[in-house]
């Protein structure tokens, strides 16, 4: 389970005694409403993993690596191994455990790559990571010299992941996972106004959300003055005031609402109040970046498109583009 008191001591400790108050009480609810049928499951297998204990964590080949000094026995390595599969489905990453390729649906380190040149240095900044999955861009962000790093995504199973990964990385490096909290949260759960971050990532949510004018307010609102925001969202080609609002579903997605123009996105973007507004990177989703593995075995992109074109989604529509753009509170 999370440490409620350490989250709320963090808090406190960026200067968030607002969010510090509430926190507590926010964890509680999450974990006391039986987040998810499996969740007990999940965290049986949390509390079944073992304590590898000395060696090192870096970033290597993209990979989070976790890797003990001593090598892991065969048997030990395949009961980790089928532990850390009790998680399924593993949508970011990648990681590698003692040796054990998490292999993920999404390269998120290729995202982070395309991200990373065009970030004001991270070094002792505060960041807020939104719909963050299971922390793999938090472990990034705090691996590029990030003194607090927060988390937030409400999905249950994503929550179990990260607390497996908090683990492990804590019998290796507990300054580094001291950094890192993610907490099963909403943006509606931080504080309005609460203008205390140095940076704010919001990375493939946007579209998610049936208002995405107040989803920009949100993390403007979160920022401090002079913060940078790193918005990763889908994204249609055309330079004019366009917009695609998908009727039924998108690339088999229920909740894909609004997919502008980059054009459009950054009248968006200073509408809200952002400044020095700019596109820094727009490139197709592909099918080595996003596909099925053995980590996540349900349908992934190749199944999204339409198998004679896949210039289009199944349902027709133009198949996934992402930009990143950056902007200023």
């Amino acid at each position: 389970m999370i440490d409620a008191e350490h989250v709320r001591r963090v808090l406190a400790d960026a200067g968030m005694q607002r969010w510090a108050d509430v926190v507590a009480s926010q964890l509680d609810q999450f974990f006391r409403l039986a987040p998810h049928g499996d969740w007990a499951r999940w965290q049986q297998a949390v509390d079944t993993l073992p304590e590898l204990g000395g060696g090192h964590v870096d970033c290597r080949d993209g990979a989070l690596d976790i890797q003990p000094s001593v090598d892991l026995l065969p048997a030990a390595r395949d009961a980790l191994t089928d532990t850390l599969k009790t998680l399924h489905p593993w949508r970011k990453g990648p990681y590698r455990i003692a040796g054990i390729h998490i292999d993920t649906e999404w390269r998120s380190d290729w995202k982070w790559d395309r991200v990373l040149p065009h970030l004001a240095p991270l070094t002792d900044r505060v960041v807020l990571d939104v719909g963050c999955g299971n922390g793999y861009h938090c472990w990034r962000i705090a691996d590029a010299g990030a003194r607090t790093v927060i988390g937030i995504d409400p999905t249950a199973v994503f929550m179990a992941q990260f607390l497996a990964i908090h683990k492990l990385v804590s019998g290796m490096a507990p300054d580094l996972a001291a950094r890192v909290q993610v907490l099963p949260l909403g943006i509606e759960a931080v504080p309005s106004s609460l203008g205390a971050f140095d940076s704010v990532f919001s990375m493939g949510i946007l579209y998610h959300r049936r208002s995405p004018i107040d989803h920009l307010f949100d993390l403007r609102a979160a920022l401090r003055p002079g913060g940078q925001l790193v918005l990763e969202t889908l994204v249609i080609e055309g330079q004019g005031d366009q917009v695609l609002v998908p009727q039924g579903r998108y690339a088999k997605m229920r909740n894909v609402w609004f997919i502008p123009t980059t054009t459009m996105l950054a009248r968006w973007l200073e509408r809200c109040g952002f400044t020095n507004v700019r596109t820094v990177d727009v490139t197709p989703t592909t099918v080595e970046e996003q596909r099925s593995t053995a980590w996540m075995m349900f349908e992934s992109l190749a199944d999204f498109l339409d198998p004679a074109d896949n210039r289009f989604t199944i349902e027709g529509h133009p198949a996934p583009i992402r930009a990143v753009l950056i902007a200023e509170a």
